[in-house]
């Protein structure tokens, strides 16, 4: 199943998204037309937190009553939120290779632009990328980010004032169900409740800054709306194998990246079992991946501009879209 929050007279609603994406059914207005008013259907977590049963109602609700056509809106004429407007916890990695090697060189260049420095640039572009630092193959590197500036597609994310040079980040990521402490690999698609896709955007002047001072990111990433997560939930029995999805990164309409979905140096079950040592693991939760190799404009030395369209599509997902506009 599609899985989406979206937004009409009535608030907040859960719905299914079917008919090649283009229409979200009402589970809730459903299930009390039905007499079978469930508190599953009132919210995505409230959906998560009842299990399999509820995923089974909705099912079976979708089957019975999906040929009403009032039950049903267009998904270009609704409000789509995302998925989980305010995940339990949010964690984003650094999972691929080509990405952690690029992203700190593309740093530098940045840094060199910035003092206007054409010498260093030159230098910076005949070196060698060398060698992944060992560290990234001892233990997933994940940070924790703020679960309070959640937005979905089709919004507007507003340019942060302190930065001048704003970035998008193409990645997929895992929602978590059953909470649970010291889980094993084997056991950990036991909780995992689906995918959506993420786009990070980072303000990369302020976090080329702070993670000078070895800890981070923190301004860099946390603004009003800037993790955007959607467009909706996939449920793992759609997605087949996490790890053979294409992925396209577009602004404006231009293709920025084009890869796959594989070569992670962790899979999400790895990373599960690392996190939950001696920590719960909470239903509700977002776990990135960590942005794909040519992800973001960091590693190409392209960024966004005032009026930017970005759109992140993941196989099998769908479309993240979203503008950016600085403010006054």
């Amino acid at each position: 199943m599609k899985l989406a929050t979206f937004k009409n007279g009535n608030g907040e609603r859960v719905g299914i998204v079917h008919a090649n994406d283009s229409k979200v059914f009402d589970l809730a207005r459903a299930a009390d037309r039905a007499g079978a008013a469930n508190p599953a259907f009132a919210s995505m977590l409230a959906l998560i937190d009842a299990g399999e049963t509820a995923l089974d109602a909705a099912r079976d609700i979708f089957a019975k009553c999906s040929a009403e056509a009032d039950l049903s809106t267009d998904v270009a004429a609704t409000e789509i939120l995302a998925p989980i407007p305010e995940p339990r916890q949010m964690r984003d990695g650094m999972s691929f290779p080509l990405h952690i090697l690029q992203a700190p060189r593309g740093q530098l260049k940045l840094a060199a632009r910035a003092k206007g420095d054409m010498e260093e640039l030159k230098r910076i572009d005949a070196m060698p990328l060398g060698e992944l630092p060992e560290v990234y193959r001892k233990v997933p590197i994940y940070y924790i980010t703020n679960r309070y500036s959640v937005r979905g597609t089709n919004t507007t994310v507003k340019w942060p004032r302190y930065s001048q040079v704003m970035d998008y980040e193409l990645e997929f990521g895992i929602v978590t169900k059953n909470r649970g402490a010291n889980i094993p690999a084997s056991k950990a698609k036991d909780h995992i409740f689906g995918y959506t896709i993420f786009n990070d955007f980072s303000a990369r002047d302020a976090q080329r800054i702070e993670m000078e001072g070895r800890l981070g990111p923190a301004k860099g990433k946390s603004f009003d709306g800037g993790n955007v997560l959607g467009p909706w939930i996939v449920t793992p029995d759609e997605i087949g194998d996490p790890y053979k999805l294409k992925m396209e990164a577009r602004v404006n309409g231009e293709v920025r990246c084009s890869s796959i979905s594989e070569g992670m140096l962790f899979s999400f079950e790895q990373i599960i079992e690392h996190i939950t040592k001696d920590e719960t693991l909470m239903p509700g939760e977002f776990i990135g991946s960590g942005t794909v190799g040519g992800g973001c404009g960091v590693e190409i030395g392209l960024f966004l501009e005032h009026g930017d369209t970005i759109e992140l599509e993941v196989e099998k997902i769908g479309i993240l879209k979203n503008r950016v506009e600085r403010q006054s």
